[in-house]
């Protein structure tokens, strides 16, 4: 047995991928670029105009940020292992990772259940909304999104660190948690890890499942007004879009992670394991910029400004 702390792991998702590592680092170079310009570009369009300093904006906000954070803590380690010889990482900074993802993961779900919170409010009581959504209750809705998110991260992580690990060989191109515990030794008690992922799976699938059931109430309302239903629309129709990518990558992962086999070719392994942290940070800002008029319109009125000058 090992000192974890010493440990350096391997990461055996490139094996397939370094024939063409120029092809995939450009590919992923200008993903990372593009997922930086659009989420920045929302999130300061946003902070500046004061028009657009309404709870679904400061929400939307929110969520770019973190997916700057997701993508951040995926793609720069990727980048240097596509140019280096060898692809480890240190014990330490594996389990840095893992939290980082996780905590991604957890407060994009917390995200996505606090503006269907939002929606709800703004389409089922419109009389009641700017008195129930205050500057205050949002500054308490941020909160909670992080705490928990972090307090659910923190307790993985922990499990994860106290185990000792008997294998440094990582079959992804990014640390997850399962399959650090899966390096574990054989006489170490994983069962703790094993059913808090499952309450953590199963509680924010509940989550999704709550998302989805007040869908219907928001339908029945927005097909009663045409303003409701425009509303719906804009900001509703993104949302449900995000919420179902988001969770179907994840899900993918998660099962692949404990039941999948290692017989699929390793390319499609290593595009669906990360399409969780790839494809929400580049499609949640583009969505909701394309369906959200307002911030639309005060995009291409900046821009224009800027190109008239």
């Amino acid at each position: 047995m090992r000192n974890n702390s010493q440990m350096v792991l391997v990461l055996q998702g490139l094996n397939d991928s370094l024939t063409n590592r120029q092809v995939y680092f450009a590919l992923a170079l200008t993903t990372y670029l593009f997922t930086i310009l659009v989420n920045l570009t929302l999130v300061v369009v946003v902070c500046l105009d004061r028009s657009l300093h309404k709870p679904i904006y400061i929400f939307l906000c929110n969520l770019c940020f973190n997916g700057l954070c997701g993508a951040s803590c995926f793609y720069p380690k990727l980048l240097h292992d596509l140019l280096a010889d060898s692809q480890v990482i240190s014990y330490g900074g594996c389990l840095t990772q893992l939290f980082s993802v996780y905590c991604y993961v957890f407060c994009e779900f917390t995200s996505l259940t606090v503006m269907a919170y939002d929606r709800y409010l703004a389409i089922c009581r419109p009389l009641q909304y700017h008195t129930l959504m205050t500057v205050q209750k949002v500054l308490q809705l941020l909160l909670l999104t992080w705490s928990f998110s972090l307090l659910e991260t923190s307790v993985g992580t922990v499990l994860t660190a106290r185990l000792p690990l008997c294998r440094d060989r990582l079959p992804r191109i990014f640390c997850t948690n399962w399959e650090v515990v899966k390096l574990s030794c054989f006489d170490s008690n994983t069962t703790i890890n094993n059913i808090y992922g499952f309450i953590l799976m199963f509680s924010h699938l509940l989550q999704t499942a709550l998302i989805l059931v007040s869908y219907t109430h928001l339908v029945r309302a927005s097909l009663k007004l045409q303003s409701d239903r425009r509303k719906f629309m804009q900001t509703c129709v993104p949302h449900l879009l995000t919420l179902l990518v988001f969770t179907a990558s994840l899900m993918f992962d998660i099962m692949y992670s404990r039941y999948g086999s290692g017989s699929t070719l390793q390319v499609l392994q290593n595009a669906l394991a990360a399409e969780f942290l790839v494809v929400p940070p580049v499609i949640n800002p583009i969505i909701y910029g394309i369906n959200l008029h307002q911030i639309r319109s005060k995009i291409i009125h900046r821009f224009s400004h800027k190109a008239e000058h």
